[in-house]
């Protein structure tokens, strides 16, 4: 859809990349890690505040992510078509809401529902900003600069790695409650933001309002959503009394894909997506590199507080060296054009700390936790970059906010498996040899991203021309 602000130019040679929208589009991109990583943190704490052993505080974690995977291609398809500042400001807002909600949770129970809020409230902020790279694009007759791919990029690594120290701090300072708090200034700001800087949609007759809303395939929207849910009930408590769920993921898959091969305007158009193969392989290659990344950011916080006694606040503390070589690694490797080169390092890197963490126990140095930390930067500032940029080259330009968003959900759903992982690992809790059945299956993981990137060779292929530059 066509948007318009005041000042725009069309199509301008010379015309630059408007830098004000880069405050929003990176605020609204990195509510979902601040929010996926905070939590890492304080799952312990609120297992303690309200008496749930560690399979159930995973539920925490779960229900943001079933939430999101859901609502990342839906909003994103929505955006697409009526533009990212309305989606943009409903999804914000709903942050706020769920803040409130989470802060004032007296159970269990409520605490799910407020994460499932965020989960939703938080969909809109990555395809708005994929969405603005391509309007921009056109607007300007030129790619956006990879500067601000990387800009982006690096504000989610930062807050991603920072999540867990920030959730301390908040921690210590006001108990686990302030992690649900900080999102009410969030929403606030980022409303702000979006009132301000976010361009308007061009207006529409009502002619061409009906047009776009036949456009939404809410039948194929169901049959996903059915989908996506039936496979993340299974991951999330993988048993043989739960087989059935995949019987019913693979029914309703099927009606899905019959009714987007015959539908006139697809919610996901097959056809596209099964001649592009490439796409196809970075959404599985983003299936197992998050499987590792989470495991880690939830598996190995809550060991660092019960297997190896540090507070929540010194455990935030350990991540601060991958916090630090994730941002170098993402400000040096963002100047550089492709992608295979940084995703066969991250995999290498994701390969070594699991490595590492099996030698690691109770009775280790400090030094050794830090190491792995150090270890694990490397991946984080690499392979979130690379998948990124892949989509934003390989994805059709017109459904670019949709395809970011399954980005995510093919994310979120190795964020998924990586809580499941962490559940059967830990069960009550989290002690060494749970910690250790955790890396086996993080290394599985790391080894098969690695053959996954090895034998693709079109990632060659997957870089700007010299006018993307």
């Amino acid at each position: 859809m066509t948007e318009t602000r005041p000042g725009a130019m069309t199509k301008t040679d010379g015309a630059a990349f408007d830098r004000r929208l880069l405050p929003p589009m990176m605020l609204g991109s990195i509510l979902n890690p601040i929010n996926s990583t905070i939590i890492s943190v304080a799952l312990v704490p609120i297992g303690k505040a309200l008496g749930a052993p560690a399979s159930q505080t995973a539920w925490l974690v779960s229900a943001l992510y079933l939430a999101t995977s859901l609502g990342q291609p839906v909003v994103g398809r929505l955006i697409d078509l009526f533009g990212p500042r309305r989606l943009f400001l409903l999804s914000t807002s709903l942050v706020g809401v769920a803040g409130v909600v989470g802060t004032l949770a007296p159970n269990m129970a409520v605490l799910i529902v407020a994460r499932v809020l965020l989960g939703f409230g938080t969909c809109s902020g990555y395809p708005a900003a994929m969405a603005l790279l391509r309007s921009e694009a056109k607007r300007t007759g030129r790619d956006s600069p990879g500067g601000v791919l990387t800009a982006l990029a690096v504000a989610n690594q930062t807050i991603a790695v920072i999540g867990p120290l920030l959730g301390g701090l908040l921690i210590a300072a006001g108990g686990w409650r302030t992690t649900f708090a900080l999102n009410v200034p969030l929403s606030v700001v980022s409303v702000v933001l979006g009132l301000l800087w976010l361009p308007k949609p061009a207006a529409v007759g009502p002619a061409g309002h009906g047009r776009l809303v036949a456009q939404l395939d809410l039948p194929g929207m169901a049959l996903f959503a059915a989908t996506l849910t039936s496979l993340l009930l299974f991951l999330m408590n993988p048993h043989p009394r739960t087989w059935y769920l995949l019987v019913v993921a693979a029914a309703f898959a099927a009606g899905f894909a019959l009714r987007e091969l015959r539908a006139a305007t697809p919610f996901i158009d097959l056809r596209v997506f099964g001649g592009n193969t490439p796409l196809l392989a970075t959404y599985g290659r983003a299936v197992v590199a998050y499987v590792v990344s989470y495991s880690f950011l939830y598996g190995f916080s809550q060991w660092t507080e019960e297997g190896y006694g540090l507070s929540p606040f010194r455990a935030g503390l350990v991540q601060i060296p991958m916090f630090l070589v994730a941002i170098g690694v993402s400000l040096v490797s963002g100047r550089r054009s492709g992608v295979r080169g940084k995703l066969l390092v991250g995999a290498t890197g994701q390969i070594v700390a699991c490595l590492v963490m099996l030698t690691l126990g109770a009775g280790s140095a400090l030094w050794a936790l830090l190491l792995v930390a150090l270890v694990f930067g490397v991946p984080q500032g690499l392979n979130s970059l690379a998948l990124q940029n892949s989509v934003y080259f390989q994805a059709d330009p017109e459904r670019v906010a949709s395809s970011a968003g399954l980005l995510r959900t093919f994310a979120y759903i190795g964020s998924m498996i990586a809580s499941s992982a962490t559940a059967a690992s830990f069960g009550r809790r989290a002690d060494t040899g749970g910690m250790h059945q955790l890396a086996w299956i993080m290394l599985g993981a790391g080894v098969l991203y690695l053959l996954v990137t090895v034998l693709d060779r079109t990632l060659g292929r997957t870089a700007p021309t010299p006018a993307d530059k």
